[in-house]
């Protein structure tokens, strides 16, 4: 009885903390869209105080650990792809709905998470096919011309988002310590951050500097920490299924803090894609 009561406690906790890793993820597409429906906030400027602020957070959360957090060259590519995914999740906010965006973002990680996988001789099977085809159909669907449909330019860049994110989370496969690694990554992206900088001058509002920081020490340094703590005790298919919460809870943080309506169009994307997701990787894990 004890036994099965301290199981029953730990499972709680487990339960709280990805729930809270979840609307972490979510809130970075929250915190973004809002800073950037200011045209007074820039979307390079959000991106680069973003990652830096994140790279601060986990700056301090190493040194308590005392790990190492100085770049290494094998980390290059990590940081690349993480830089790009940044820049390129700031710029498509500027024109589209934090829903919208979640949306695109989860559908073309997997998607191409699982090209790659293709790639290097990993069978999808005949249900894996069928779920990206719905995946994909999806994704078409919404992105149709219409007036429910996102601008096509901040599409693409989202789309770009997704598949440098993508990257980074297949370079990290297998990459040893989590944390130590994704304190490396963000630390490695300030050099050019700075380089942007000083091309671009940054502008953000007092509001715009508050969701940067929010979003790049709290939901993504913060959330990330929680996510590789929570995943060791997570079965694959749990782990999987569980992100496919993330585009629906910015789906409501959208329609309850921004004011963004859910479309017929976006609903039935909804089903196309997080279904056909689901179902690939049901038959993968």
């Amino acid at each position: 009885m004890a036994q099965n009561h301290i199981r029953g406690a730990e499972w709680l906790r487990i339960s709280g903390l990805l729930a809270l890793t979840l609307i972490a993820f979510a809130g970075n597409s929250l915190l973004t869209r809002a800073a950037l429906t200011d045209p007074a906030t820039g979307a390079l400027a959000f991106a680069g105080v973003r990652l830096v602020s994140g790279a601060l957070v986990l700056l301090g959360l190493g040194m308590i650990r005392g790990e190492s957090f100085v770049p290494q060259t094998r980390d290059l590519p990590a940081i690349l792809a993480l830089f790009c995914y940044a820049v390129a999740f700031s710029l498509s906010y500027r024109a589209m709905s934090a829903a919208s965006g979640a949306l695109i973002l989860f559908a073309v990680v997997q998607v191409t998470m699982l090209f790659v996988a293709s790639v290097r001789g990993v069978r999808i099977g005949a249900f894996g096919l069928i779920g990206v085809a719905m995946a994909l159909s999806g994704l078409i669907w919404l992105l149709l011309p219409g007036l429910e449909a996102p601008p096509l330019p901040a599409a693409v860049m989202m789309a770009l988002s997704g598949m440098a994110w993508g990257i980074y989370s297949l370079l990290g496969q297998g990459a040893g310590a989590q944390a130590g690694r994704t304190t490396r990554n963000f630390i490695g992206t300030v050099p050019f951050v700075l380089v942007v900088f000083l091309i671009v001058p940054p502008h953000l509002s007092a509001f715009g500097w508050l969701m940067a920081v929010l979003s790049g020490g709290v939901t993504s340094a913060l959330g990330y920490m929680l996510w590789y703590r929570v995943l060791p005790h997570l079965s694959a298919p749990l782990a999987a299924s569980a992100q496919l919460s993330v585009p629906l809870i910015t789906a409501l943080g959208g329609l309850v803090f921004l004011g963004e309506g859910l479309g017929l169009r976006f609903l039935f994307a909804s089903v196309l894609i997080l279904g056909g997701i689901y179902l690939t990787g049901k038959r993968r894990l």
